[in-house]
């Protein structure tokens, strides 16, 4: 486990996992989002060690970023520069437990949705619930 300012994460061969549930009742993966209020802390963790947008318009040249931006993709220490960012995404509430889940690499749009260069589904178990 590591903690990066107050969240901690488990670290796998250089695989920081992401657990994120994003809706209380079953919805389709492609209407997860970000809150609006999430930490920047969580954003950068996206920038930083998440994968590189697939169809970005251009790269920015080191001389031409601002400060706000090469510091949103500034690995963090407490990870190490190679670590990469695992999702583990999911919907679930406390009566059925777990919906649907997948796990794979998410890459964070502007608008707080995600676009996915891999994911692959999980089987949900469902936990009987005492």
């Amino acid at each position: 486990m590591r903690d990066v300012r107050g969240y901690e994460y488990a670290v796998i061969n250089d695989h920081a996992i992401f657990p994120f549930r994003y809706a209380d009742r079953p919805r389709s993966l492609d209407r997860a989002r970000l809150p609006a209020n999430v930490s920047p802390t969580r954003r950068r963790l996206f920038q930083a060690h998440g994968p590189q947008s697939p169809d970005g318009l251009f790269e920015v040249d080191g001389g031409l970023a601002t400060e706000e931006y090469l510091g949103l993709h500034e690995a963090f220490e407490e990870l190490g520069a190679s670590t990469r960012l695992v999702c583990v995404f999911f919907t679930a509430d406390a009566e059925n437990s777990i919906h649907v889940i997948h796990w794979g690499e998410a890459h964070l749009e502007p608008d707080r949705t995600f676009t996915w260069p891999y994911r692959e589904q999980l089987p949900a178990v469902p936990v009987p619930l005492e």
